[in-house]
């Protein structure tokens, strides 16, 4: 059965309802699972980044180099509970951990090879001589299942970057081999941060009931991801009211993704080419991160519980069946019901939208195929969030501890200051029209005729 008739028939829904009643229960505390950082600057003068859902790799110190071991290898990782695979990636997780080091530093790189085929890796947008650039055949031999190679350059640079395989790059990207590589600048910077975040966008396609990402799949894509996890199981972005917070973006996948910030409006200052001058900084409320790019947003952390996410709608929802038919306004009542002969789970869905999704997967009333997600996941305390994939929370208090990335829970709104229900009637008030509009009297529109009798 071809995967687009799968998610017809069976919905391609897991249930969710464990997965969002204890989310409300637990105020979102189950988020924010990454390594956690000091809060403390470094002793070279920087404030560590902090990787949400991730974690930073030690170096080691030998007659004044940094050296840090990556192990390329088969992990099994979770986008979110109900959905794991056979991923690849580096030291146990995808994205790998985050490099990061200081301009002016000699770092060396051990690569381990553990993969059951070639690999390199390139440092995306570094400066460094040709032979350690990572291009398997132009630059280095590939390393051999079993190799370990090194790599050793001086940075001449800072700014926000990313390492990947430069060897069957379109399988092994696919499969998650990425990670960031942080280069602070060694002079300090003029506008010092207090919370450094990064961040890596992605995308997979990992079909219903399989256990393996798919590489041959250009756009036609289930899962849009931050560090290699969707919504609700991405961390939430925490700060203390006043604190200025960097988001280091970069995008390893396969689109780009206009990122949009609620409550602020955020400057640009910067990316893989480090940080700008100030007089090129702009305001922002949304930026396109093109792929292969990487861009810092900075903003002063206002309070409250604010959305970070792609803009393009479809990247803010789980698996959905793209070439799935339209049934808006379509009344299924009887379909479903000869559908139901062969497929007694079966459930139409659609109707009125897709808003109604969640609550019946949330219900358990429709079971789709095993290791997939529900399009719309999470509870907040109004109801369904109806959102999945590239989306979080950047969650600001007033009494968070330098350091502390915990999940705070849920905003307390001031009184006062929440949008509330001041009528049920449909027909309240007066509001202006124009346009025609469209209910029960409306004339039918024309239907396509499917007889193939006219020419």
């Amino acid at each position: 059965m071809k995967r687009r008739d799968f998610m017809l028939a069976a919905g391609a829904l897991l249930p969710a309802a464990a997965l969002t009643r204890a989310l409300a229960d637990a105020g979102h505390e189950h988020h924010n699972h990454g390594e956690a950082t000091s809060g403390r600057r470094h002793e070279q003068g920087y404030m560590p980044v902090h990787t949400p859902n991730g974690w930073t790799l030690p170096y080691r110190m030998n007659n004044g180099v940094k050296e840090f071991h990556l192990v390329a290898e088969e992990i099994e990782h979770e986008f979110a509970p109900g959905s794991k695979a056979r991923c690849w990636g580096y030291n146990g997780t995808t994205p790998g951990p985050t490099i990061e080091a200081v301009e002016g530093d000699r770092v060396r790189i051990f690569v381990t090879n553990r993969l059951p085929e070639y690999t390199s890796v390139h440092w995306h947008g570094l400066i460094l001589p040709s032979g350690m650039d990572g291009v398997s055949g132009v630059t280095q031999p590939p390393i051999q299942p079993g190799e370990t190679f090194v790599y050793e350059f001086t940075l001449q640079q800072h700014g926000t970057h990313m390492y990947h395989p430069h060897a069957d790059e379109m399988v092994q990207m696919a499969m998650g081999m990425m990670g960031m590589f942080i280069i602070h600048p060694k002079a300090g910077e003029q506008v010092p941060v207090d919370r450094d975040y990064a961040i890596l966008l992605h995308n997979w396609a990992l079909h219903p009931d399989t256990s393996r990402p798919d590489p041959s799949v250009m756009q036609d894509f289930d899962l849009w991801s931050m560090n290699s996890k969707v919504f609700p199981a991405i961390d939430s972005l925490v700060a203390r009211t006043g604190e200025r917070v960097r988001l280091r973006i970069g995008n390893l996948s396969m689109w780009n993704h206009p990122m949009h910030v609620h409550g602020v409006k955020f400057e640009v200052t910067g990316g893989d080419g480090g940080r700008w001058p100030r007089n090129l900084w702009r305001r922002e409320a949304t930026e396109i991160v093109a792929v292969g790019q990487a861009r810092d947003f900075e903003f002063e952390a206002v309070p409250g519980d604010w959305a970070f996410h792609c803009h393009m709608s479809h990247h803010v929802m789980n698996p959905m069946g793209h070439d799935i038919p339209n049934t808006l306004g379509v009344r299924q009542s009887d379909l479903e019901a000869q559908i139901r002969t062969l497929l007694p789970d079966y459930m139409a869905m659609g109707k009125h939208g897709m808003a109604e999704h969640q609550a019946h997967t949330d219900s358990g009333h429709m079971k789709g195929p095993d290791n997939t997600l529900a399009m719309m996941m999470g509870q907040g305390p109004f109801g369904n969030i109806g959102m999945g994939g590239m989306f979080t929370l950047i969650k600001v208090r007033d009494d968070l501890s330098p350091g502390d990335f915990a999940d705070p829970g849920w905003y307390r709104h001031p009184e006062g200051t929440v949008a509330r229900k001041i009528s049920s009637d449909p027909a309240f008030g007066s509001p202006p029209r124009r346009g025609k509009l469209a209910g029960a009297q409306t004339p039918p529109l024309p239907v396509p005729r499917r007889d193939h009798s006219h020419h």
